[in-house]
């Protein structure tokens, strides 16, 4: 076995659990190991009056989170592996949330999780208040209530009193970055996620801010992906040996950038992404944002990533549905894994159901199979009954819905797309990797399924000067983890195309 060049630890928050991962670099390839994994998930907590359930809130544990992540770090180090000590460290969590901070370095109150329904409300008061057209040409992202734009306003219009205590926005990763080395900053993916920044003036949008009265002095130092902001503070350096000389690095701090960061594109292919795991990002990879009136119709977001690209995507509900369902079921006593119910699904009849993912009914938690009935029923459907006839018609409507995506990103960007990467834990879904194949009619390749923890790792090292560019970074992906292709089968195209004109009019009303 080659010397190891390189251990870097890599921190990836998602909506569902946490981990921790450790990626050895030896010069030839890269090795990941999964250190610690935790679970995440929103903390509900009572306020105002005992009888008023409307009162509750929906928060991220970050102190827990904090707890967990020191904890894997410090696995880390002590892995057999590591000889002579962890080189870095990086973290990258969903986008959109946001933490403040006072004058004194403090944390003022819990977070608050995108899925919370506060600030859902003032998204059309904002749009109505600026204008849409006057905010996608300053930051090109797509309007979802949960960005944190709306969520600035809903704060400054129901608790005044905090931002008036607050220092710093820090997004949730910069938060944790904060706490390890003593830096407050936002990495670009990240910050661009948020709807307050512009994208084609490298700067937080002041207009816009000033507009809707949230205030800019809030708003940290954008820097990018691949910072060497510093070293482990002493406090937690002197905890192991082996982080002693540990630097934190920012990586592509939203998820979505990471993962995109690892897909393992040939130069030169021409390939849409998918980051598959609670949601689902589609796009393709530019070298500037695309902001034009058609961009805005299609309501496609531009976010920065890694190396000087901008990933232009829409977000797409992903598993968070199965999840939900999943949870649902637990709560009755029934209790499925992921491989049960994709078992299910492949024994439930084909092409009877269709809803749109994106509906607004499914953004909130709770009672996800009730929902998905609810939809069928509204647009004339028999609902699917069993669990595994609600899951076909999860995976089956993603599918569809990917099609769809994919449509318009071509003719968006003007050219054909010829592969579909697959990566993240959906890309473990191989019934949903064939479905994909058979409804786009294009070819489809999965993995790797850490590709959110790779990609980190590969920000870090290519910042480290271990690996020279983000080319050749794919190149030793491809070569380092395991890609499973999938053709689309001719004799399904017929029926899929049948069906994708039944879905488009059932799920999206495009009579």
């Amino acid at each position: 076995m080659s010397r190891v060049q390189a251990c870097v630890a890599a921190v990836d928050l998602g909506a569902e659990s946490g981990r921790v991962g450790l990626v050895l670099y030896d010069g030839n390839r890269l090795r990941f190991h999964e250190i610690h994994r935790f679970p995440t998930g929103g903390v509900r907590l009572p306020r105002g009056k005992a009888s008023d359930q409307a009162q509750e809130g929906l928060y991220w544990d970050v102190p827990r989170f904090w707890e967990e992540i020191i904890s894997g770090i410090q696995r880390a180090a002590s892995h057999s592996e590591v000889k002579e000590g962890i080189t870095s460290v990086g973290v990258d969590t969903w986008g959109v949330d946001f933490a403040l901070i006072n004058k004194h370095g403090d944390l003022v109150g819990l977070p608050r999780h995108y899925r919370d329904p506060r600030a859902h409300a003032y998204m059309e008061r904002v749009i109505q208040q600026v204008g849409r057209d006057f905010i996608y040409r300053r930051t090109g992202i797509q309007f979802m209530p949960i960005n944190t734009l709306y969520q600035l306003v809903a704060l400054s219009q129901e608790h005044p009193s905090l931002l008036s205590i607050a220092h710093r926005l820090l997004m949730i990763p910069d938060l944790f970055h904060y706490w390890l080395c003593g830096v407050q900053v936002c990495e670009f993916t990240n910050a661009t996620t948020t709807q307050c920044y512009n994208p084609q003036r490298s700067s937080w949008d002041e207009e816009l801010l000033n507009a809707v009265g949230v205030p800019v002095s809030l708003f940290p130092e954008v820097v990018l992906p691949g910072t060497r902001l510093g070293r482990l503070r002493s406090s937690l350096a002197s905890a192991h040996p082996k982080l002693a000389q540990t630097e934190v690095i920012a990586p592509a701090t939203h998820d979505t950038g990471s993962a995109v960061a690892a897909v393992p594109a040939v130069p030169g292919s021409s390939f849409a992404y998918i980051s598959s795991g609670t949601w689902s990002l589609m796009g393709v990879e530019l070298r500037r944002p695309l902001i034009t009136t058609e961009t805005l119709m299609e309501n496609f977001t531009n976010e920065g990533g890694v190396a000087g690209t901008f990933r232009l995507l829409k977000n797409i509900a992903g598993l968070w549905l199965l999840q939900e369902c999943r949870r649902a079921w637990a709560a009755q006593g029934r209790s499925f894994s992921y491989e049960e119910l994709a078992q299910l699904a492949q024994e439930a009849p084909s092409r009877r159901w269709a809803i749109n993912p994106d509906d607004s009914a499914f953004l909130v938690p709770g009672e996800m199979p009730r929902k998905i009935q609810a939809f069928c029923e509204r647009t004339g459907q028999r609902p699917p009954q069993t669990p595994g006839e609600v899951v076909r018609c999860v995976l089956e409507s993603l599918a569809l819905r990917y099609r769809w995506v994919l449509e318009r990103l071509e003719k968006l960007i003007d050219r054909s797309i010829e592969v579909i990467h697959i990566v993240g834990g959906g890309a473990r879904n191989a019934f949903l990797n064939q479905l994909t194949a058979d409804v786009t009619g294009r070819l489809v390749m999965a993995g790797p399924c850490e590709a959110t923890l790779i990609g980190n790792a590969l920000v870090q090292l290519m910042a480290l000067g271990s690996i020279p560019d983000l080319s050749e970074g794919r190149r030793l992906i491809r070569s380092s983890f395991p890609i499973e292709t999938y053709e689309p089968r001719v004799q399904e195209r017929e029926a899929w195309e049948d069906h994708y004109q039944w879905w488009g009019e059932h799920a999206l009303g495009q009579r």
